[in-house]
């Protein structure tokens, strides 16, 4: 079973496209939340990640990874592949 991957994004950010680009290359379905100009949104993202509000945000499982940074980090420290099998 695969982990269930979230990320909230902003349709022209740059850091958002980035780290897309890194969850499709492994393969990854993720579910895009696509929040451009929604507060209401990007209220709920908000609170999930303990307030944070920049993007994009990421979750994997229902656990907040964080951000573009963050994801490549957890993949560069070999740490992102666990979270991605479930």
């Amino acid at each position: 079973m695969s982990a269930t991957v979230e990320v909230y994004t902003w349709s022209t950010c740059p850091f958002c496209i980035r780290a897309k680009a890194l969850l499709t290359k492994k393969g990854v379905e993720f579910t895009e939340y696509c929040i451009d100009g929604d507060e209401a949104a990007r209220a709920v993202m908000s609170e999930r990640s303990h307030g944070q509000r920049s993007l994009p945000q990421i979750f994997i499982n229902d656990q907040h990874i964080g951000g573009c940074d963050d994801l490549y980090a957890l993949n560069s420290a070999n740490k992102l592949d666990p979270l991605l099998v479930g």
